[in-house]
């Protein structure tokens, strides 16, 4: 067999399958392969795939031809969420030589070896319940912000959600491990760390899932990490990628108040805001805590950025329902909406529920709230104007330009500058 020496990556999804590409590249790179870009001739083509969107099958079939196109006798390996949920249908596209599921895409390097072009289509993948220990991922010299994985698994059971179908139950690293990664950043000349999670704010379970004996009287938990965090030299800034309301604490939110590093901004995902829908989603909370977060956050950083992720068009979710979600934004001090039409995921109990909503109606609610969206937006970033704020330049020329963020996460563009690349600068807004 010849030897595999080039591989090129494609990844699907969320900051944290990012950074687990990142990571996987890395580990083979270590292990003498080289990586090139997705556009050019690889021996192997690795698609890191998402499972939270119907279009999961599509988009994986169309990435597989277009490698096909581009160099015909690539291997092809397709890990990821999807490849865990539907390892069967992956190994049935034409071209798709290996699928390794949730445990086995860390050791991608060994399954590769074992292959050739032009055999069977191999399956390796364990049942999700047989999927523990933690792997540490993050980002490196892919962009200037770095996402760091410290935990995964989800053990809530949300009606429309496949996540713990494909990730397992919720487990974390040690505060001590993530400690010592984010020092290793910071000696790399990394200015900014995403915590990345799937459930982030349910931190403190070990990598088996359980929570270990209390370090010196404390429990692990995500208040105790981001405490130790914020004394790391050498780190500029943190942003809190994703958590739940009912686990944003009031302690979380005014540590994040009073530290110099945590930035302003949070993303709490509220996904409908009526009580009946919430309950049919089997969320743990109703939108009256919802409300609270907003308003204990706001009452303390006014500048605060607030994103919210929410579902349109679930099973039963009635015109009063929508309007009953969109006037619950509309009143609500929050910055942006990352807006989800509602589809039908297998294995989920959402399936069971009556009274679907017809397709078309969904992607109309989808495009009021995506309105909503950016007027809330407009509304943020003028509030700012006139405003001094620290920027994060990117290092990235786009055609003589180039994009940071504000500490609070309103956009800035201007003419290129090396030497404000990964460098925070005030900036007048």
């Amino acid at each position: 067999m010849q030897t595999v020496k080039t591989v090129a990556f494609h990844t699907l999804g969320c900051k944290l399958n990012f950074s687990e590409t990142s990571s996987i590249s890395r580990t083979m790179e270590q292990d003498g392969f080289i990586k090139k870009g997705f556009d050019e001739v690889a021996d192997v083509y690795v698609i890191n795939t998402c499972a939270v969107t119907e279009s999961a099958e599509k988009e994986c079939r169309q990435i597989v031809r277009r490698i096909q196109r581009i160099n015909p006798e690539g291997l092809v390996v397709v890990i990821g969420c999807y490849a865990q949920i539907k390892p069967k249908e992956i190994a049935g596209i034409p071209g798709v030589d290996l699928v390794l599921g949730a445990a086995e895409k860390f050791n991608i390097s060994k399954y590769i070896h074992e292959i050739s072009k032009g055999d069977s289509t191999k399956i390796c993948s364990c049942d999700i319940e047989d999927v523990t220990g933690f792997n540490v991922s993050y980002s490196i010299h892919d962009r200037t912000r770095t996402f760091l994985k410290v935990q995964d698994g989800c053990d809530y059971n949300c009606s429309f959600c496949t996540i713990p179908l494909a990730r397992g139950k919720s487990r974390s690293d040690s505060i001590e491990n993530v400690v010592k990664n984010v020092e290793d950043l910071a000696a790399n000349g990394i200015k900014e760390i995403v915590l990345t999670g799937i459930n982030l704010g349910d931190f403190g379970k070990g990598p088996d899932g359980n929570h270990s004996a209390p370090i010196n009287g404390r429990e692990e938990n995500f208040f105790e990490l981001i405490k130790r965090l914020d004394n790391i030299e050498g780190i500029e800034r943190y942003r809190i990628s994703s958590i739940e309301p009912n686990l944003l604490t009031n302690e979380i939110i005014e540590f994040v108040a009073q530290s110099k590093k945590f930035m302003p901004h949070f993303h709490i995902p509220l996904q409908s805001g009526s009580n009946k829908i919430l309950g049919a989603m089997r969320r743990r909370y109703k939108r009256e805590l919802y409300e609270e977060r907003v308003n204990k956050i706001k009452s303390i950083m006014p500048h605060c950025a607030i994103g919210v992720d929410v579902i349109v068009g679930f099973p039963g979710e009635t015109d009063e329902d929508f309007i009953e979600t969109r006037n619950f934004l509309h009143g609500l001090d929050i910055s942006y909406l990352h807006v989800f039409t509602y589809s039908e995921r297998d294995n989920t109990d959402a399936l069971k529920i009556e009274d679907v909503v017809p397709k078309n109606i969904r992607h109309d609610r989808n495009k009021i709230l995506r309105n909503l969206s950016f007027m809330k937006m407009q509304y943020f970033e003028q509030l700012h104007n006139g405003q001094k704020r620290k920027v994060l330049f990117e290092n990235h020329n786009k055609n003589g330009m180039m994009e940071g963020y504000t500490d609070n996460y309103i956009r800035v563009s201007t003419s290129y500058r090396t030497e404000w690349e990964n460098r925070v600068v005030d900036w007048a807004l």
